[in-house]
């Protein structure tokens, strides 16, 4: 029997596996595994770390993950953070780093390893290695370049910029991209297998601004992964109906479907080929639900997607999900092959 490093890693390259991969993103339903406060998870490597490896062998996921919230790239540069007592960190928008669109001159690209909230994520990608690299595969997270841009700019300031000037856009994503880059570097040295890239803002533009703003961006950031001795897992937050077949393109090794985005549509866009991951309703089909229906929906989302598919919701697992639900999707991924 293979372990869960093995299976992803075959799976990743066409081989046969003895059952389908098991992925799915759980954040604040490992801190609550461990009965920690999420504000612990997000700030403290070794709880980061314990809570992923213990979820990870309870539910007998394939993969281990430091994705925790969307502020730490933001935060390392400067932009201002709140922390909850028992939710994720955020960006506080209304006082944006970039405010000033001049101010992204002056900006510089802080070290991943630099003493922040980026190295901190390191050093659990770290401890997952050192307790069990080879036993489930480790994953790494960085926001894509059109996420970052609207954390650092705020979101809808971000979304007039695309029509008022379109050449600071680029500029910042160029920033961001480097930025991507040189954090996945610092986590692909610490041991991840695969680097999970979060875009939500790509949801929001449309078809347009993606291919000409986004995808470039995007592109380059997946391949240079990639030349680094990674995968690639691409997630995109809402609807990306209208922008599936460019994410086709991009050629990463698993795209990350919300559920907002029919499997079945997804297919016919990209091919027999793209491995695919999802993608039922987080709360209506997994927490809101029973263990029979969370099959069927799973079951659903694996015929629409064919023998290319890997186990998972079409977000992170809400915290509060009945624990009967979440096995349900791990003896799903046991009885196929």
């Amino acid at each position: 029997m293979m372990n869960g490093r093995e299976r992803v890693l075959a799976f990743l390259k066409g081989e046969s596996v003895d059952r389908l991969p098991l992925m799915p993103v759980v954040m604040m339903f490992c801190a609550d595994q461990i009965g920690v406060k999420y504000s612990e998870y997000v700030k403290h490597a070794r709880v980061l770390a314990e809570a992923q490896i213990r979820t990870a062998e309870r539910f007998e996921f394939d993969i281990v993950c430091n994705m925790s919230d969307p502020a730490r790239e933001a935060s390392d540069c400067g932009a201002k953070i709140e922390f909850y007592d028992d939710q994720p960190a955020a960006i506080i928008e209304s006082d944006a780093l970039l405010a000033d669109k001049e101010s992204l001159v002056g900006l510089q690209i802080p070290d991943p390893l630099g003493g922040g909230r980026m190295h901190e994520a390191v050093k659990a990608l770290k401890l997952m290695k050192e307790r069990v690299g080879d036993e489930k595969a480790i994953m790494g997270w960085v926001e894509g370049p059109c996420a970052e841009a609207a954390d650092l700019r705020g979101i809808n300031t971000l979304m007039l910029d695309f029509y008022d000037d379109p050449a600071f856009v680029r500029g910042l994503f160029d920033f961001t991209l480097q930025m991507a880059l040189r954090y996945a570097r610092a986590q692909v040295d610490a041991g991840a297998d695969i680097v999970g890239i979060g875009d939500a803002a790509a949801s929001l533009i449309g078809p347009k601004f993606y291919d000409e703003f986004v995808w470039p961006f995007e592109k380059k950031l997946v391949d240079g992964i990639q030349a680094m001795g990674a995968a690639v897992r691409l997630h995109i937050c809402g609807n990306t109906s209208s922008i599936v077949q460019g994410m086709g393109r991009l050629g990463c090794e698993i795209v990350d479907l919300d559920y907002f985005t029919p499997v079945d549509a997804a297919r016919e866009a990209m091919g027999p080929n793209q491995i695919l991951l999802g993608n039922i309703d987080p709360v209506r089909a997994l927490r809101n639900a029973n263990a029979e229906s969370v099959t069927a929906s799973i079951a659903e989302c694996h015929r629409q997607a064919g023998d290319r598919y890997i186990v998972g919701a079409g977000c992170e697992v809400p915290r509060d999900t009945p624990l009967e639900n979440v096995r349900a999707m791990t003896e799903y991924a046991n009885s196929r092959y």
